[in-house]
């Protein structure tokens, strides 16, 4: 349909023109002067985007004249594209092995930025050379097979609604464009790889050095309006956060400067006045023209650029690009900043390939007169006059001289993708001959089939292509009929030479998964002069230190956020976390709360002060039990010990001792007999105690009311008695701590909460309830001892034992009853010494209240120790 209103439009003009009212002649349309031509079997055409053209309004009243190269703008750096396409077919060509017996030709337009020359380079492909009559071919010369298209993306489309008419091949070696026709995207091959890998990788290069705070500069085209629509909501959700998303406005080309004039005074100040340090420029491959002019007029504007710096951070489609007026400006606008590229290789031959060439050296070239002029600043003499200003170029004037942000020796990107997609076309080309050398009807006139077969018969071999290309870099398309590849992360080194340097300093694979998805090497990174050679940050804010968290701040970004300190007990060890944690139980948060430190292991120990008075005490009070022990075997048959039931007060004697003893399994590091032993046998010496002091309580009572006439009590003394009672006592708490050690016996545990700095390594003691049931019974039989011994209080002197008991018992019972608030108000190793302190001091109290007045008659009042005494009554 597009081929059809074209051809109408033509036939229009010429109808129009045979009317008198319009005199200028009938001819054909202008032709395009800019092209390449080279005459092979095959022909390989090109509609490129390196020069703009201005013309006036049409008045169909004079012939205009579109000849002069003053109303071009010149983008000089993209010629080496077009060598690139020259440079592989020459290679090609000199090949034996790929496509023998069969050249390559070239026939490639500029479309001046234009949608109608796009259009009309696209008929003019489709006529018999030198004549423009489109869908007709008179001649065998002009055997189109494929044709490329590029850089800018949207005048892919225009060159598509001639082109894919005829489903000739399309090889867009810039940005794809974003197709609304199915039926047209099936005749696209993309040489830049997958948009998504670009997107994913953007992305982890963000994340990697924790760029969360950016700005976005993008092209208002369909591509700029997916990315921020799209692209961007996905950026976020990841963590990355935007200062501004603003798009490049409206940029024209003034006629008499013919230069770019940016319409928006204002967004130099939104850009430069940011306070991102990282901004994504999305756009194509004239952006860095704009981009330029955007922070020339920041300076004009004073805003100030150094403490403004950027890291530019450039997406694949974009490539350096200058215009006449911006080639005296420095380059350090770009120094360090960090683009996509698609992976390329230094093709070898092509730099020796750019050194001989010349205007005198061909002829076929009709891009090389005005890229000289504007190159070297001279005119040619052969097709030009010389202004006054400019000298008369000599032709010997090397390309190797010119600057690098003129002219790049090296080959680029876009001209890498170019020349992998010429070898593309002759591969498929080779498969395709090889395919028809397999019939055998076919055999004798292969070539002369494969030079009459039809555009669109390519297809199928251009789909299926794989091969390795001189660099060893496999070459394929996917189901997307994109390429198979990642991108190169490109850093940008500026000198004051007005050249640059490309160095590659990490990549994206799209094979790899999650992290190993993105290389880069940061040694090799150099940033921004204003950065000191240091890694910029690009926050909304200062980042949380160690030992704080973030807390989002109200009507901001998530990326905006306050720091607030890690509350007691919690870190945090990272910067810019989102809430502090715990310490793990063995260790406790340092005063800074930014990291934890070890728990010292805490438990009462002979090494220290507490542990060696309280040994030193138990020690002491063993040996006055020993003591009064003895003095009590020595003095055996004197009637004080007599009378106070002998073997009750040697059984009560030695249990006192073994109390003082078992105090030291409470001292020392707990360990698996100890914390079994300790708490059951403290239990058991303890209720052979009382018991004993219960058979003498109750010993004494009973003797007393023995004594009265006709007393039926006499029949219940004896040592029987007394024997009965400690072992029936005993017998119980034997059982209880049995059970005890059976069922949920006592282990070595360590206490991690009960203070901040030490863990408590302790005896657990399996069951609690099994504990205080043993303290318990102890204290029921300290109850009950207490009690009998409170009833025969009054008893005559004779009796005067049970005074003594009722006040041991006193101080029995109290140690034990502020035993338990103390112990439970207590932590650490103090519980055990609040434990070990009840046990002697309690054990003492019976020492000293039952045994020290006996121990002062023997000893010191030896004349008291006698039967008289004893039996002596009370009036």
């Amino acid at each position: 349909m597009a081929l059809f209103v074209s051809s109408m439009l033509v036939l229009l003009v010429q109808v129009v023109c045979k009317s008198p009212s319009f005199p200028c002649p009938i001819s054909h349309p202008f032709p395009i002067v800019h092209k390449y031509y080279q005459s092979g079997d095959l022909l390989i055409a090109g509609i490129v985007s390196n020069m703009f053209k201005f013309s006036d309004t049409f008045t169909f009243e004079t012939r205009p004249d579109l000849s002069s190269s003053d109303s071009l703008v010149i983008f000089i750096q993209l010629y080496q594209n077009i060598l690139a396409l020259v440079f592989a077919v020459k290679e090609i060509n000199e090949n034996p092995h790929l496509l023998p017996n069969v050249t390559l030709g070239i026939h490639t337009y500029t479309n001046y930025i234009s949608q109608s020359s796009t259009y009309h380079a696209a008929m003019e492909l489709l006529s018999t050379k030198g004549r423009f009559i489109p869908n007709y071919k008179c001649d065998n010369q002009n055997n189109l097979v494929t044709v490329f298209g590029g850089p800018k993306s949207n005048f892919c489309l225009y060159m598509a609604d001639i082109l894919c008419i005829y489903k000739i091949p399309q090889l867009l070696y810039g940005s794809a464009p974003v197709m609304n026709k199915k039926n047209e995207a099936a005749f696209l091959y993309k040489m830049f790889p997958s948009w998504t890998n670009q997107y994913m990788g953007m992305l982890r290069l963000l994340l990697h050095f924790r760029w969360i705070w950016i700005g976005v500069l993008y092209v208002d085209n369909e591509h700029g309006q997916r990315f921020v629509h799209k692209v961007l909501p996905f950026f976020s959700e990841n963590g990355i956060c935007f200062d501004f998303i603003t798009h490049f406005h409206s940029i024209t080309f003034s006629h008499s400067f013919s230069e770019i004039i940016v319409d928006d005074y204002d967004l130099p100040i939104l850009v430069m006045g940011s306070t991102a340090k990282a901004v994504v420029v999305y756009g194509e491959i004239q952006t860095m023209i704009i981009l330029r002019f955007l922070l020339k007029t920041a300076e004009f504007k004073e805003i100030p650029m150094k403490t403004k710096a950027k890291v530019w951070i450039l997406t694949a489609q974009m490539d350096f690009m200058s215009t006449r007026l911006q080639r005296n400006w420095d380059l350090d606008f770009i120094h360090g900043a960090l683009s996509f590229a698609v992976p390329s290789r230094e093709v070898s031959g092509f730099d020796q390939f750019l050194r001989v060439r010349n205007p005198a050296s061909v002829k076929e070239d009709g891009f090389i007169g005005d890229f000289w002029k504007h190159a070297f600043g001279c005119s040619l003499p052969s097709t030009t006059e010389a202004t006054s200003d400019e000298e008369i170029c000599t032709g010997e004037e090397k390309l190797e001289n010119l600057p690098g942000s003129v002219f790049e020796m090296s080959m680029t990107a876009h001209s890498y993708s170019i020349y992998t997609a010429v070898y593309v076309v002759a591969h498929a080309l080779h498969a395709m001959h090889s395919s028809m050398l397999k019939h055998k009807a076919w055999a004798n006139k292969g070539i002369k089939m494969l030079l009459n077969q039809h555009p669109w018969q390519l297809h199928e071999y251009l789909k299926r292509v794989s091969f390795n290309n001189s660099a060893g870099d496999p070459i394929a398309f996917d189901e997307n009929v994109e390429m198979t590849a990642g991108f190169d992360i490109i850093n940008w080194v500026t000198f004051p030479n007005e050249s640059f340097f490309r160095a590659k300093v990490g990549r994206i694979d799209p094979k790899a998964s999650g992290d190993k998805m993105l290389t880069i090497y940061e040694d090799r990174i150099i940033w921004p002069h204003m950065f000191n050679q240091v890694q910029p940050l690009s926050l909304c804010n200062d980042r949380c230190h160690s030992g704080y968290s973030k807390n989002r701040k109200e009507g901001k970004p998530f990326c905006c956020y306050d720091c607030f300190s890690c509350p007691e007990g919690k870190i945090s060890n990272l910067e810019d976390t989102n809430d502090c944690f715990q310490c793990p139980e063995d260790q406790y948060p340092n005063t800074n709360h930014n990291f934890c430190i070890q728990k010292r292991i805490s438990f009462l120990s002979y090494e220290e002060s507490l542990g060696i008075s309280l040994a030193s005490l138990a020690l002491s009070f063993s040996l006055m039990a020993a003591l009064v022990l003895g003095i009590f075997i020595k003095n055996q048959d004197t009637p004080i010990v007599k009378a106070n039931n002998r073997n009750l007060s040697y059984i009560l004697l030695f249990s006192l001792l073994l109390s003082f003893l078992c105090a030291m399994l409470f001292i020392g590091r707990p360990g698996k007999l100890s914390c079994l032993l300790r708490q059951t046998t403290f239990g058991i010496i303890f209720s052979v105690a009382v018991s004993c002091v219960l058979a003498k309580t109750v010993i004494v009572v009973l003797a007393f009311i023995a004594t009265k006439p006709g007393s039926v009590m006499r029949n219940w003394m004896g040592k029987r008695l007394a024997i009965s009672i400690v072992l029936s006592c005993s017998f119980i708490q034997t059982n209880i701590c049995s059970l005890w050690v059976i069922t949920t016996p006592p282990f070595p545990d360590f206490d991690m909460n009960s203070m901040t700095e030490e863990m408590i390594l302790r005896c657990n003691e399996g069951s609690v309830t099994m504990f205080y049931c043993v303290l318990g019974y102890m204290g029921f039989l300290a109850i009950v001892s207490f009690a009998v011994a409170f009833l025969g209080r009054k008893l005559p002197d004779s009796f005067n034992e049970a005074k003594f008991i009722t006040f041991s018992m006193l101080v029995f019972c109290s140690v034990w009853l502020t035993f338990v608030p103390t112990y439970l108000s207590t932590k650490g190793k103090y519980m055990v010494a609040v434990e070990i302190f009840c046990i002697l001091a309690s054990s003492a109290g019976l020492l000293g209240c039952i045994f020290f007045p006996k121990c002062y008659i023997i000893v010191v009042k030896p004349e008291l120790n006698n039967k008289g005494h004893i039996t002596r009554r009370l009036n």
